[in-house]
């Protein structure tokens, strides 16, 4: 039974919960969640049982549903149960049926521990040390940074995990031990999904050569935890010095950036909060030394260099693409603001206020169209010949896209 003080010892050095809290445990019926189980029971503490039927194994999936039921009444506790079409919503989503069933799940746990009738406080899953391993690699391989070398959380808010200290070889040696019955999922074998060809093919190639992968790996990533603090206590502190605000605008000097010895990395943690890539971090890195206008765009924002900054804005999506002024219009509201006409007769004094146009009423042709400049618009300036194309207009009077 050392398994069982064990956990009792992590779920304390870690403060997980306590006998006071009712806990959720989200059980699929395998090896791992109904030894979560039965530690939970053996350990008095006070849980529900919830499992997920994502309908992606036809009988096995009914079958597995059907096994978790069973626990719940052998250990006289609440059963909650939910089927979703994952497939069907994996396409409708254009995700991965791994994620698809990460997303269905969690957000369904939530729900119950949102629900005042059931009490719950706590969700519980039984990832282990083994599957630690498998994300702290698959994270370096992938190139998440500092960040994702710190592996799986035991706590992450109202997500609790009390079984990482232990290995696959315990969990199942504690099964044994326990006579407990588990469901076996064949697809478990099947390397088609990342996490199954890490765990069955490349971490046991690995451990030919290091025998002590999972245990090193598992002291390392309590290293990068704490690494990660310190790191991002050090970014804080650079982003207070590079990075400025005005209204909706941030603002990064190109100069100051470019004298840090870690500019690359200080620039991917700003941006990436806007929604960049790390993939990206090269292409946004290459207006350090482009010209005034150049941009690089994620799905949400934009940076644009403009003169000595680099400007992060908000990308927008209008409400319309262009507005039609029809005669007779004495004011149109756009998402940008108000267009006022007014008709005045002459003699006209000159108005040197920059958001006033002075029009000959004769040349103008309704409708009228109100839209957004494009590269090769022009005008012709009071008391020129010549015209001036309005990228240079801006470009004089120190106006930007973000503008």
């Amino acid at each position: 039974m050392a398994l069982l003080s064990h956990f009792e010892q992590y779920i304390q050095s870690q403060h997980l919960f306590t006998k006071k809290d009712r806990l959720l445990l989200a059980v699929s019926g395998g090896v791992d969640s109904v030894v979560l189980c039965e530690l939970s029971f053996l350990a008095g503490y006070d849980f529900a049982i919830a499992h997920v039927n994502f309908q992606l194994r036809g009988a096995d999936s009914e079958a597995d549903e059907h096994f978790v039921a069973s626990l719940a009444k052998k250990y006289k506790v609440p059963f909650f149960t939910k089927k979703f079409n994952t497939t069907a919503y994996a396409a409708e989503h254009k995700k991965s049926i791994q994620v698809a069933a990460r997303e269905l799940r969690y957000e369904w746990f939530q729900s119950l521990l949102n629900e005042p009738s059931t009490s719950l406080e706590y969700i519980l899953t039984a990832h282990h040390a083994d599957d630690n391993t498998e994300t702290i690699l698959m994270n370096f391989f992938k190139g998440t940074g500092i960040n994702g070398l710190k592996g799986i959380l035991p706590k992450q808010e109202q997500l609790l995990r009390p079984l990482l200290f232990a290995t696959k070889n315990d969990i199942q040696l504690f099964a044994e031990q326990q006579e407990l019955l588990f469901r076996e999922d064949a697809s478990n074998a099947e390397d088609k999904y990342t996490r199954n060809y890490f765990r069955n093919q490349l971490i046991p190639d690995i451990e030919k050569v290091f025998p002590q992968v999972t245990h090193n790996l598992q002291d390392n990533a309590v290293r990068f935890k704490d690494i990660q603090h310190i790191y991002q206590e050090a970014i804080a502190l650079k982003k207070k010095k590079i990075l400025f605000k005005e209204g909706s605008l941030y603002k990064i000097p190109v100069l100051r950036l470019l004298q840090e010895k870690a500019c690359h990395t200080i620039l991917y943690e700003i941006i990436q909060a806007f929604g960049f890539t790390a993939a990206q971090t090269s292409e946004v890195e290459k207006l350090l030394f482009a010209p005034t206008g150049k941009y690089v765009a994620s799905a949400t924002h934009r940076v644009l260099r403009n003169r000595k900054w680099l400007l992060i804005t908000a990308l927008h999506n209008n409400k319309a693409e262009q507005y039609v002024v029809e005669a007779g219009t004495r004011e149109l509201t756009f998402e940008e603001g108000t267009l006022s006409l007014s008709l005045l007769q002459a003699p006209v004094a000159m108005d040197t206020d920059a958001h006033i146009a002075l029009l000959d009423a004769s040349a103008i042709q309704y409708p009228l169209l109100l839209r957004k400049w494009k590269t090769g618009d022009y005008f012709y300036p009071l008391g020129m010949t010549k015209k001036k194309k309005l990228s240079r207009f801006f470009i004089d009077q120190k106006l930007y896209l973000a503008q």
